[in-house]
């Protein structure tokens, strides 16, 4: 505009008004590269502009002491516990609310209400008959405050609140109280809960994987307040931090493992267990505590006597644990940064072989490669369970499948599942028990982090000396690559939903690619393409040492990442987080320009793009510096470039030359700042140029490549592959 008012003024209103009418005006674009704070919250003395938690963060603290008794007869639990709740908010609370995740289960809950179901649909009947007429949930037995006298209190289906009966005060107000719980066990395979038992006919075993079974403290937090939406099976879990002590009563003959250390292995295990314990603490492989045989013989054991194991845990958003005599164990120490670290697997024999071979050394490389890329771990243990639960994490402790054939062989798809399965729920130990971010609202900051996490882990696992002879090249990961996500990117739209989604609203046949691959992929492409590693990686390490051990938003994540690396991104959330469009940029046309002066000019015959000629004029126009600065021997290409699918990305050519040799170019995404439909760029060579194609790595999830190549496939064969062939018979 500024030229435009010169040009008015040197020639007057009237005369530049036809040179201003002729001027293209380009497509409305703030919708793209506008900034986002219209949609993100205002920053305020609890987060702060930047991304990190501001001057006056806060967060809650309860603290858990429980008795648990498993009662494998019955597949029951029956528990106390007594929590401290400590109010360090700037509000007086009038009430506590409490998640009662096992009522999801019970046969009136909204999960079942909510089903959609068709008699033409077996598999959705049958979840549905089975949750109506199921008999789960909690029983609470009493809700008591610290002098045993019991609270008011109301349940609403998978929450409750508990009445005080004097506001809690601020700042530092803390109030304790105790409640009595049981319920029976779901059989895991039949309501695909997150936990539950699976039963063994051959031996008459059970193996017990147990999580979310007492009740436990919502977050109540600056963005939300309360955090007590329904608990409906998908949208996971917004969890306090706290310290846990926990002893679990189990059959003498069941081998416990848990969240945190264990506290009487004197009570609990043999001498030789402890013995080989001590000797696992230095070894570089993981040693057997366990045994298979030792494990087989203990599945004949039907003790009538019990066993307490007691756990302790500090700082940890929820615990978990697995009971069972079928279990083998193994162990070793992992260096965490000087610090060292217990990696642990607990399997039944239907394991093995594989689950010796991998497991606890796959723990342990998650724990390096995670901690590189963001803290150090901070817990004493990470631990592999395997049983009915095919994925599932909690602090310390994690629930994986993948189980040979009866007949032991592994094949690769299986090796592959339990691999990347560990890999994930591990390292869910850093999102979202340690970055513990609100699961129930979104999902992608916990699953699609810790899935490109699991991307870099997998990146590296052919290095491993116990991975290279499966795995010799590369390994072949799910998630994280940009082509991977193409087929869900090039989708109908009609059924996409953005990354800003709540997870309850994400269709069942979308929900990985939507929270896990979508996510994981963008987090990819903005580390390899956008910023380049060096910068992503010091502002992801810097997001996570921020939010370990707090409470982030989305928000809390984009402002960081721009923070940290004086990288602009606004464009970049918006359109892989807020929208559904897709990449896909057309290279339109190629122009091939030649000065007039230009010695041994081409003849048109000798390029296989459209030839134009510059005319001496232009040069005309420049003062004697400019026209030292134009290179009249050079090639020079105009490319025309169409962003079809909507998506801003950078664009990536490939040059190929005439000679056989090729180069990439990168322009940065704000090439599409001032016209995100439609841009044009000029490219100079010092060689003749063949063809040029875009993305040629497949670095950008481009849905639609058959338009990246110029000239078009086929027509590389034409006239210029034909004078190429003269010129070499000549």
């Amino acid at each position: 505009m500024k030229i435009y008012c010169c040009l008015c003024l040197l020639l007057g209103l009237s005369q530049a008004a036809p040179l201003l009418a002729q001027t293209p005006k380009p497509p409305y674009t703030s919708s793209k590269f506008e900034q986002l704070e219209e949609l993100l919250p205002t920053p305020n003395n609890y987060r702060a502009a930047d991304g990190a938690p501001g001057h006056e963060y806060w967060q809650q603290k309860a603290d858990y002491k429980i008795e648990v008794q498993l009662n494998d007869a019955q597949q029951s639990l029956t528990g106390k516990e007594n929590i401290t709740y400590y109010n360090y908010s700037p509000n007086e609370l009038k009430y506590l609310w409490v998640q009662l995740d096992q009522n999801r289960f019970h046969n009136q809950s909204d999960t079942h209400e909510s089903q959609s179901v068709e008699m033409n649909d077996p598999g959705s009947l049958i979840t549905y008959l089975r949750g109506i007429n199921a008999n789960h949930g909690f029983n609470i037995l009493a809700v008591k405050d610290a002098q045993g006298k019991p609270l008011p209190h109301q349940i609403n289906k998978t929450m409750m609140r508990i009445d005080l009966p004097a506001p809690l005060k601020a700042k530092g107000g803390t109030f304790s109280f105790s409640i009595e719980w049981n319920y029976r066990i779901i059989e895991q395979a039949r309501f695909n809960g997150r936990a539950g038992y699976e039963f063994f006919p051959e031996d008459g075993n059970y193996l017990y994987e147990i999580a979310q079974w007492f009740p436990r403290m919502c977050v109540y937090d600056d963005v939300n307040g309360w955090q007590n939406k329904q608990f409906l099976g998908r949208g996971e879990f917004a969890l306090p931090f706290g310290d846990y002590e926990v002893a679990i009563t189990a059959p003498a003959d069941h081998l416990v493992a848990a969240t945190g250390e264990l506290q009487n292995p004197e009570a609990v295990l043999s001498e030789e267990q402890r013995k080989r314990l001590k000797k696992a603490e230095k070894a570089s492989s993981p040693v057997l505590i366990v045994s298979q045989e030792e494990a087989v013989a203990n599945e004949k054991s039907r003790s009538q006597q019990t066993k307490t194991w007691i756990y302790k845990a500090q700082n940890v958003r929820d615990f978990a644990w697995a009971s069972s005599r079928k279990f083998i164990w193994d162990a070793m120490r992992v260096e965490i940064e000087g610090k060292p670290t217990w990696a642990m697997s607990y399997y039944p024999k239907e394991g093995n072989p594989l689950w010796g071979q991998y497991s606890t050394n796959v723990v342990a490389h998650t724990l390096r490669v995670y901690s590189n890329y963001t803290i150090p771990y901070p817990y004493p243990v990470a631990i592999s369970v395997h049983g009915p639960v095919f994925g599932m994490e909690y602090p310390m402790i994690c629930f994986n499948g993948g189980r040979p054939q009866p007949d032991g062989t592994v094949p690769d798809l299986t090796r592959r599942a339990m691999i990347s399965v560990i890999i994930h729920e591990v390292g869910h130990n850093f999102f979202p028990m340690i970055v513990n971010s609100d699961e129930r609202q979104w999902t992608w900051m916990d699953e699609g982090l810790n899935s490109f996490c699991q991307y870099l882990a997998e990146k590296e696992l052919p290095q491993q000396p116990w991975a290279k002879a499966d795995y010799p090249g590369t390994y072949p990961s799910r998630r994280g690559p940009a082509k991977n996500i193409v087929p869900y990117m090039k989708a109908d739209p009609g059924f996409l939903v953005p990354i800003m989604t709540n997870s309850e609203q994400i269709a069942d046949r979308q929900f990985g690619n939507n929270a896990y691959g979508k996510p994981a992929t963008a987090l990819n492409i903005l580390r390899e393409t956008v910023m380049g590693p060096t910068l992503f990686d010091y502002a992801f390490k810097e997001y996570a040492r921020r939010w370990a051990f707090k409470h982030p938003q989305p928000a809390d994540f984009f402002r960081t990442m721009e923070d940290a690396s004086a990288f602009d991104l606004d464009w970049f959330w918006r359109g892989w987080f807020y929208t559904t469009e897709a990449c896909d940029i057309a290279l339109d046309a190629v122009k091939e320009y030649q000065f007039t002066q230009r010695k041994n000019k081409l003849m048109p015959e000798e390029t296989p793009f459209e030839l134009a000629e510059i005319n001496e004029t232009l040069l005309n126009l420049l003062d004697e510096k400019d026209r030292k600065i134009v290179d009249t021997e050079a090639y020079y290409y105009e490319l025309k470039l169409k962003n079809e699918g909507g998506l801003l990305m950078p664009v990536i050519v490939q040059v190929n030359y005439a000679d056989g040799t090729s180069e990439i170019r990168r322009m940065p995404a704000e090439i599409w700042r001032l016209n995100p439909a439609e841009i044009t760029r000029v490219v100079i060579t010092n060689k003749q140029v063949a063809s040029f194609v875009l993305d040629p790595q497949e670095e950008t999830a481009d849905i639609d490549t058959e338009d990246n190549a110029y000239p078009r496939k086929g027509r590389e064969n034409s006239r210029f592959q034909k004078f190429k062939e003269n010129k070499a018979q000549d």
